[in-house]
């Protein structure tokens, strides 16, 4: 064959011309199992494609300029083939991932150009993107879950236990507030916590009766959180992935300092948005410290309190 052959078959080349790719690219493809040849000749091995698959060679190739998983670059060049809104959908909800991921990874460069120049200057513009504002917060019944958590399975934990916590706060009289996160020692890589994820629920009778009944599983347990004072920044979806979160922690810290003051308690984090609606520049979470009630603003602030 040349080009076509009597089985309207267009050889590795000629079909390489017509995708507009190399025929080093349609063997990778191949052998990645995103794009087989229609035929290939066992005594030669010569691989032969039809003219319809020149569309899908175009596709997985604009794909993979997006950096896409191949198992996902598979998946979505087999649906468009059944369901093209349904691949768009895939494709969006795929990019939009890729957004948020480097939101985060821009928020972690600042901080660490701040960090890593030496000069307060840069540490001043970092901790100055950071708005500090005071909130009271009344006292109120929790479900609690505690565990110790290394940072990166921390965000699926939080996840896991507050939908729980949430689920049951519905069968004893509604949550009251935003649910929250208190870490009473240091999370990260080498530090395992413990944090406790809080929600707020109204009626602490049937809270009591539905953890003896039902958390032994997860050791759920009520408490009633004290009234507090909190001093907390506000910060987006992008900027609550470790370490970029750090950053907001240590700006609380700063601002407290230069008042001469310090946290009286653990800090928390205190979540008030949808997180799955919310994008990667949408305010979901406060990051916040007790703090003395003699501790206040030069000026008030309209924002909207934390844990509200």
């Amino acid at each position: 064959m040349d080009g076509y052959g009597n089985d309207d078959l267009l050889t590795i080349g000629a079909f390489a011309a017509r995708a507009r790719l190399s025929p080093k690219a349609l063997r990778l493809y191949d052998r990645l199992g995103l794009l087989a040849p229609a035929h290939v000749d066992e005594a030669s091995g010569y691989r032969y494609y039809r003219t319809e698959q020149t569309e899908r060679a175009r596709l997985v190739a604009l794909l993979r300029q997006l950096d896409m998983p191949l198992a996902l670059i598979g998946e979505l060049v087999t649906l468009v083939e059944l369901d093209g809104t349904a691949a768009a959908e895939r494709l969006a909800a795929y990019w939009a991932d890729v957004e948020a991921r480097i939101a985060g990874q821009r928020t972690l460069a600042d901080y660490l150009r701040g960090r890593l120049s030496g000069r307060s200057s840069e540490m001043e513009e970092l901790y100055g993107k950071f708005v500090i504002e005071i909130v009271d917060v009344p006292e109120r019944v929790v479900l609690t879950e505690t565990r110790h958590t290394l940072a990166d399975e921390l965000p699926a934990w939080i996840g896991a236990s507050l939908g729980r916590l949430e689920a049951a706060a519905r069968e004893c009289g509604g949550v009251t507030a935003a649910p929250f996160v208190v870490y009473h020692s240091e999370v990260s890589m080498e530090s395992d916590g413990p944090a406790e994820s809080c929600v707020p629920v109204a009626d602490e009778a049937a809270a009591r009766a539905w953890a003896q009944a039902h958390g032994r599983p997860w050791e759920t347990v009520v408490r009633v959180e004290p009234a507090r004072r909190l001093a907390y920044t506000r910060i987006t979806k992008a900027q609550v992935a470790h370490p970029q979160i750090i950053a907001a922690f240590e700006a609380v810290e700063r601002w407290l300092a230069g008042q001469g003051t310090g946290p009286t308690g653990p800090c928390r984090e205190v979540y008030f948005a949808d997180w799955e609606a919310a994008g990667p520049d949408d305010a979901v979470c406060d990051i916040a410290f007790p703090v003395a009630s003699s501790v206040t603003l030069p000026v008030p602030s309209p924002v909207s309190p934390a844990g509200s």
